[in-house]
């Protein structure tokens, strides 16, 4: 089968489509024919080798976390019944690999995908979607009528926050680039701000703070209202370290107000994320879609910025060897 990866750090140009075996199913695990799987954000950092001091260097790496597909196979204890639904899912905590023909994962990462959505908005889903939904209702508990700051809300996991923080009765801020604000402005938000012109100071307070850009850490935490949740879901690649300590230490100091997590969903969290689809509250945002074989397009992509939503990469059919 066709797996991406890369044997170095590097631009885009690193990334191949390598032949690699087709993984077999184990206990507890379907194998999942896969049609798209979506780029993150910090995978394009991770590509470049700017946090390998925080996730090491370990070689080669897959990419790709979530993903769309159809479950062709199983292995023992899953119910043979399962082969040939259309899912939506994610790999193990911190695996990357799914921009492959197939892969084999425990069937509780992956869950029914919501009817007459298609492969590409599938897997835009589950790792943005679920990362939202950890941190506006688990971990920040979110109410009606706070006030939320998302900032970097154009991006994948930002235009997902502002459609949930909508539904869930918030006043929605949203921080982008021009060319976005009306565009964040529809997805619900109430209003929106150039990140390039209005600086923290210019903001005011809010009871959640939704950070996935991760520079400037200290001036967006001093945004919060009393009671006020800072929740940090980037790191700054220039300095990871520095970032990554800074806000370990701020949750020590600060444990109910400064809100860090890796994000591990469950079915559950699986299952009401489709729930928040098929009920309207959610539509999954699709920027561009690139085949397989236009992959270090798909980053050259992510890496320009100003996104509307995700950078999905389509499988498509495995044309066999070449040569």
């Amino acid at each position: 089968m066709r797996a991406v990866r890369y044997e170095r750090f590097g631009p885009p140009d690193v990334l191949t489509i390598d032949r690699v075996p087709v993984p077999d199913p184990g206990p507890g695990e379907v194998l999942v024919r896969v049609h798209a799987a979506s780029v993150g954000g910090g995978e394009t950092e991770i590509r470049a080798g700017s946090l390998r001091r925080v996730m090491g260097s370990r070689m080669p790496r897959g990419l790709g976390v979530d993903f769309s597909g159809r479950v062709s196979g199983v292995g023992p204890g899953v119910d043979p019944a399962r082969v040939g639904e259309e899912v939506l899912g994610i790999l193990p905590h911190m695996g990357f690999g799914s921009t492959a023909d197939f892969v084999a994962v425990p069937q509780e990462r992956v869950v029914a995908a919501p009817a007459g959505l298609d492969p590409a908005g599938a897997a835009a889903l589950p790792a943005s979607g679920t990362t939202v939904l950890t941190a506006l209702v688990a971990k920040a508990r979110l109410r009606e009528g706070e006030r939320l700051l998302v900032r970097g809300a154009s991006g994948g996991v930002g235009s997902t926050a502002v459609q949930v923080g909508r539904a869930l009765g918030a006043h929605v801020t949203g921080l982008a680039g021009r060319r976005n604000l009306d565009w964040v402005r529809d997805l619900g938000a109430h209003e929106v701000f150039d990140h390039r012109e209005t600086g923290p100071a210019d903001l005011g307070r809010f009871d959640v703070v939704l950070d996935v850009v991760g520079s400037e850490p200290g001036a967006y935490r001093r945004l919060r209202a009393p009671g006020g949740r800072y929740l940090p879901l980037a790191i700054d690649p220039r300095r990871p370290l520095r970032s990554t300590a800074d806000t370990l230490w701020s949750a020590a100091v600060d444990r109910r107000r400064v809100l860090p997590f890796s994000n591990n969903p469950s079915r559950e969290d699986l299952t009401e994320l489709v729930r928040y689809v098929e009920s309207g509250r959610l539509v999954p945002v699709v920027d561009e879609v690139f085949p397989v074989e236009r992959v270090r397009e798909a980053h050259r992509r992510v890496e320009k910025g100003g996104l509307r939503g995700k950078v999905v990469v389509a499988m498509g059919e495995d044309p066999g060897p070449q040569g």
